[in-house]
């Protein structure tokens, strides 16, 4: 009879044993499945800031050309304008026929190329002629910095 009570308590613990076994695999098991609806729920965000940040962007980017286009439609106005209202003949004449046309022309431009052709444009000025190009920043940043010593 001792043996059997003794066997009954060696089944009870290989029971609770494989009950502990279990629990902590449904555990595991959980765990693993929450932390791959988070990485889910993370993926699913980082996707969608990602998205909007993009559509901010474009937005931006298409405020900028709108602004570039409205400011190249009210220079060819101007010009048009001045060609219009200004003087006709000699010397006066001659000057207002050239604004006229710097402004049509630079008005143009702006309109088909924008801010970021401007950009490109300048940039590749800068890579043809280096030097100018320094000389000028640092007449510039003098310009300027004379400018800001003043309103102290």
């Amino acid at each position: 009879m001792a043996t059997t009570n003794a066997k009954h308590p060696q089944d009870a613990m290989n029971q609770g044993a494989e009950r502990s076994k279990d629990a902590a695999s449904s555990l595991g098991e959980k765990a693993k499945d929450a932390a791959s609806s988070a990485m889910d729920k993370t993926r699913d965000a980082a996707s969608n800031m990602a998205d909007k940040a993009k559509d901010a962007g474009k937005r931006a980017g298409d405020m900028a050309a709108d602004a570039a286009n409205r400011l190249g439609e009210g220079m060819e106005s101007l010009g048009k304008t001045v060609r219009e209202k200004g003087p006709q003949g000699g010397v006066m004449g001659t000057a207002s026929s050239r604004v006229a046309e710097t402004l049509e022309g630079a008005g143009r431009y702006l309109g088909q190329e924008g801010f970021s052709g401007m950009a490109n444009d300048l940039s590749d000025v800068i890579k043809r002629n280096p030097l100018p190009a320094v000389l000028i920043g640092i007449g510039l940043g003098f310009w300027i910095g004379m400018g800001m010593g003043r309103r102290s």
